[in-house]
């Protein structure tokens, strides 16, 4: 794997079976900086980290680059920023809770939990709808070059910046289309994945072709589903060495380029909307150089 990649490489990891995400909220009176430090020292190779823009602001720091989910695209995506955030991606789900009941009482009292999500490969890589989620993912040196920061310096080289979203789907909204209107939601078939030529502006294919951006807007996804039988959805994972990447993406789904609104809306609504900032790994250690830490 490229040195680039080398202190992420979580990020650049398929999804594993399960995984848990939480976000955290800053607690009033604490010792944001100390929390995160000791946070930086017990985090294992299994997690990711991101640091929002309101925990950056309460560090009195800047990270070129980071900034809170923007608020233009509401009100279809909504901004719900969160301080802290954690993908716990360990391959049993007793260690992923060992893991959550461990770092978050390593930061009470100065973070507390504002949304905890189990999430879980479906069916090889599908989203609950039945089509193939990430088709168009990049793939190798693609990858890193799509996800990775590089060339701006230590404590930014190395890390990924990274959009996160909870999308609450119809299924019985999906269900209840005809198979074409289905497949044109989409702009593929959900049969065999084969992307339609004569898919609608519409399509989600064709709202996020990343390659049609000038620059390529490719990013990383590592989404994944997740819910109960009331309730459920994708958890939507970006990973870029920008997030002007992902903005990019989200402001033609949401029509703000051209007035043509994705599809996907038709069954599934975001409800949730935030940016981070994951720092580098060196050394099995979180690197916070970048928050003067």
């Amino acid at each position: 794997m490229p040195k680039s990649a080398e202190s992420s490489q979580r990020v650049l990891s398929p999804p594993p079976a399960s995984a848990r995400f939480l976000t955290l909220r800053l607690v009033d009176g604490g010792d944001h900086g100390e929390a995160l430090r000791v946070l930086a020292r017990h985090t294992d190779s299994s997690a990711v980290v991101g640091v929002g823009a309101p925990l950056v602001d309460r560090l009195g720091r800047a990270v070129p680059g980071l900034a809170p989910f923007p608020a233009e695209l509401a009100p279809l995506m909504p901004a719900t920023q969160g301080a802290l955030w954690l993908a716990l991606l360990h391959d049993d789900r007793g260690d992923q809770l060992d893991a959550s009941l461990r770092l978050t009482d390593l930061v009470a009292g100065a973070f507390a939990i504002d949304e905890e999500i189990d999430a879980f490969s479906y069916r090889g890589g599908r989203d609950l709808s039945g089509f193939v989620d990430g088709t168009a993912n990049p793939s190798g040196d693609d990858a890193v070059a799509a996800a990775i920061v590089a060339g701006r310096g230590p404590g930014l080289d190395g890390g990924s910046f990274v959009s996160v979203q909870r999308w609450l789907h119809d299924l019985a909204a999906i269900a209840g289309m005809p198979e074409v209107a289905r497949d044109h939601v989409i702009g593929r078939r959900l049969v065999d994945d084969e992307e339609l030529a004569d898919a609608p502006a519409s399509a989600h294919v064709k709202r996020t072709a990343q390659e049609e951006f000038d620059p390529e807007a490719f990013v990383v996804r590592r989404s994944m589903p997740w819910g109960t039988a009331r309730e459920h959805g994708l958890y939507f994972v970006a990973y870029g060495e920008s997030l002007e990447r992902f903005t990019r993406l989200a402001r033609r789904m949401v029509g703000r380029d051209d007035g043509i609104v994705d599809a996907l809306f038709s069954f599934s609504r975001a409800v949730t909307g935030a940016m981070y900032f994951c720092p580098p790994v060196i050394d099995g250690r979180i690197d916070l150089r970048a928050l003067g830490l």
